[in-house]
């Protein structure tokens, strides 16, 4: 049997097998969260990188559409001088043709 050294020895511990196996769990518990965590934050990464792409695509079509419309009104303003232009030819002609 034992000598009472060796029963002394392991009084008041827990079994240290089942001590060792809990440990163990706990650990494996810890890397399965990191684990999960790493993964997580993948994710999330992934997201973000769509998120900016989509984004910088929509930057692009406002700069293509503030583009288009910056030209749209100088072709305005280009045609409002010609109609001025016109209007005041037309309106000299008239007052010449109103002296005669």
């Amino acid at each position: 049997m034992h000598d009472d050294s060796t029963r002394d020895r392991y009084r008041g511990c827990a079994r240290p097998k089942k001590d060792l196996e809990a440990v163990q769990a706990r650990e494996k518990a810890i890397a399965a969260q990191a684990d999960q965590a790493a993964q997580d934050a993948e994710n999330a990464k992934m997201a973000a990188s769509e998120a900016v792409a989509k984004a910088n695509e929509a930057l692009a079509r406002a700069e293509e559409a503030e583009q288009r419309a910056n030209e749209r009104e100088r072709i305005a303003a280009e045609k409002e001088r010609v109609a001025e232009e016109k209007a005041k030819a037309a309106d000299e002609m008239f007052k010449k043709s109103m002296k005669k």
